[in-house]
């Protein structure tokens, strides 16, 4: 994969996770995110749980051992719950994870599974009191006739404590699950989006949300589709968008009208007819929207591409890049083992110059946008020593498979990359495969 300077080569840094191949349901990571300043690294997993990693301070004498990330807290966000009206379990696999922008010396997350949105804050400990007037040390109350003089408690240090608290719950506001949620550039606010319906919260008040996008019918029989992602703007407080199963995004303005049923922009890409076949509106289906850092351009995820659309221009996207086009005559196969809906994740380095999405086979994708390079990388335990340069790999769709190559046919669907993330400054960034985490850097020279 090529930088700004020349080649840039990736190699392996750590994987988390155990090494099983039987590996149990609840350990499946269900999304991953960094934090903005990528000192913490995120993930939540289908048993509920969210485990975060900081970055330990690199050492300047040794500049090629980069920073680690290590287990920093670990709780449990969700539990699983029963909707006795409906007759429904509601999993307590984490669907997302986003941090807000960190205030005082608290972290503060929120992760969301179907139903219900929590926001957790993170905080340390390495003091405590000692020295009450009124109590032991072990904690049972004094005789007060023995106490004689007046003491003043200290502050005395103690081994650091990392404490995850919920301050609060957000729910019964989503009738269906829960598919996106986005923290607002004002800080104040975010939105959360399910299937049909989008809501606006105040990230102060619980009781209740307003709702800015409603696509249900009255008659659900003329349902055509379904909402997919939504994100707000960067930088602009009133602009969001969302994506849907029928392929298109729709740019939405709060300024207009307080439900935002009619959008201001649709971008769409016209269909291929050369391209047309039974699979066409599955594989059409959005299912990522992400908007780049200067907030100027946005990525989209369908099954087989990446798109980039400039803001500013609606009616085809500037930049499209194949994932695995090789797969193209795959769909069939991928329609029966149902791999064919799969919801592949998308994201931005840096600096918006180059774009990540996930394969299968563990492999991931990169394309470089000024150079139109692209890179294709696979997470393994066999590439998985200190700093070991990841070789890229190759596809082979017919014909005579050459040395490194890998035929289309012995890909293995079951290992998939659904969820990647870039870190915001450096050129970090974690893959999630089934059960593990895998962190890659680049090689630095």
């Amino acid at each position: 994969m090529a930088g700004p300077g020349g080649d840039m080569q990736w190699c392996f840094s750590q994987v988390k996770g155990a090494i099983d191949d039987d590996v149990a349901e609840a350990d499946i990571i269900s999304t991953v995110e960094f934090n903005h300043t990528g000192e913490l690294l995120a993930t939540g997993d289908k048993g509920g749980r969210v485990v975060i990693f900081q970055q330990e301070v690199e050492n300047k004498n040794l500049p090629q051992f980069r920073s680690e990330y290590n287990v920093y807290s670990t709780f449990q966000s969700h539990e699983p719950e029963f909707d006795y009206l409906k007759s429904l379990e509601i999993e307590e696999k984490i669907n997302k994870i986003r941090w807000l922008p960190q205030k005082n010396a608290a972290q503060f997350l929120l992760s969301t599974n179907d139903k219900t949105i929590k926001l957790w804050k993170i905080s340390e400990r390495d003091k405590r009191p000692e020295g009450y007037n009124l109590k032991e040390e072990d904690g049972r109350y004094r005789d007060p006739n023995t106490i004689t003089a007046l003491r003043v408690p200290i502050l005395i240090p103690m081994d650091l404590m990392v404490e995850a608290s919920p301050r609060r719950v957000f729910s019964n506001a989503h009738t269906y699950h829960i598919n996106s949620i986005s923290v607002n550039s004002d800080n104040e606010t975010y939105l959360s989006a399910d299937d049909l319906r989008i809501n606006l919260w105040n990230l102060e008040i619980t009781d209740r949300s307003f709702n800015i996008v409603d696509i249900k019918p009255a008659n659900m029989e003329e349902l055509t589709e379904v909402i997919t992602a939504a994100e707000f703007h960067p930088l602009q407080c009133n602009t969001f968008v969302y994506s849907s199963s029928k392929g298109t995004i729709r740019l939405c303005d709060m300024r207009v009208s307080a439900l935002c049923d009619k959008h201001s922009k649709l971008f769409e890409e016209p269909e291929n007819p050369s391209n047309r076949s039974f699979f066409s509106e599955i594989i059409s289906s959005i299912s990522d929207v992400k908007f780049s850092h200067n907030g100027r351009y946005m990525m989209t995820r369908d099954y087989l591409s990446v798109k980039i659309w400039d803001l500013n221009m609606e009616n085809r996207p500037v930049e499209t890049y194949q994932v695995h086009e090789y797969l193209r005559s795959k769909l069939c196969s991928l329609y029966e083992n149902d791999c064919i809906f799969d919801k592949f994740e998308c994201c931005w380095n840096g600096n918006d110059s180059v774009v990540m999405t996930g394969s299968y086979n563990n492999f991931f994708r990169m394309f470089e946008r000024g150079q139109r390079r692209d890179a294709t990388l696979e997470a393994s335990r066999e590439n998985s020593k200190p700093l070991q340069v990841l070789k890229p790999r190759k596809v082979c769709t017919g014909g005579k498979r050459k040395k490194d190559e890998i035929s289309v046919d012995s890909l293995d669907f079951n290992k998939k990359i659904l969820h990647t993330a870039w870190h915001p400054q450096d050129n970090i960034i974690a893959v999630a495969t089934t059960n593990n985490l895998y962190i890659f850097q680049d090689k630095v020279n």
